[in-house]
């Protein structure tokens, strides 16, 4: 019994999340991805206004976040039946990161709005976050162990490369999105010549970059 009751709110926490993701999805394209979206989305499913302080405490910012994660898994579930010890390393980060862009293309104009909320200058720390987030993620399925500075730099490549790759994606379609990672993805093999000339700025500029694309519809 003690267990069932500490685990009620937890569940219903995760189900509102999902619920109110949901509406916002629809409602973005025409309402952008801010304040009025998480009380409109909250208002079509359900919630009252306290309900929703409760739900995403820092309003929009955690949309955000729900969306990117629920992408990432999607992703990851899309590759559920997928052995990656089957697939040379290169093979396996590609297979990832496809997945994870078509869990994204998904969403399509919402994703777009999303990243124009995520490109403004002070939302740029949570949109790097997010994106290594997912970077990590793909990197951990591929069967990534380290924990030196290796883990660190592919990340950061893998992340810039994510970004810069979802933004074509939406703007070009998939096979222009295809080729450019078939291109890039041999920097993620040879990150150690990419971790020399990294530095943090680049990460960050092109991360923005990449989101002002989808922003805009450019590629």
């Amino acid at each position: 019994m003690t267990t069932e009751v500490s685990l009620a709110p937890v569940d219903w926490t995760e189900a509102a999340e999902q619920r109110l993701l949901d509406a916002a999805i629809t409602l973005a394209p025409s309402l952008g991805w801010g304040s009025v979206l998480v009380s409109r989305a909250a208002r079509q499913a359900g919630f009252s206004e306290g309900e929703a302080m409760l739900i995403v405490p820092n309003g929009s910012r955690d949309l955000a976040a729900l969306l990117s994660r629920r992408h990432d898994a999607a992703g990851l579930a899309a590759l559920s039946g997928v052995d990656p010890k089957g697939l040379k390393i290169r093979q396996r980060i590609a297979q990832a990161v496809e997945a994870r862009l078509e869990a994204a293309a998904a969403d399509g104009e919402a994703v777009r709005r999303w990243a124009g909320f995520l490109a403004l200058p002070f939302n740029l720390p949570l949109a790097a976050r997010l994106v290594w987030e997912s970077a990590d993620g793909v990197w951990r399925w591929a069967g990534d162990v380290s924990v030196d500075e290796n883990h660190y730099s592919k990340r950061a490549i893998l992340a810039a490369i994510l970004a810069s790759t979802l933004a074509i994606r939406l703007t070009s379609g998939r096979e222009a999105a295809s080729a450019y990672l078939a291109a890039r993805i041999e920097n993620v093999m040879a990150f150690e010549t990419w971790k020399a000339r990294l530095k943090p700025a680049e990460f960050g500029r092109e991360i923005a970059a990449a989101l002002g694309r989808l922003r805009y519809g450019k590629a």
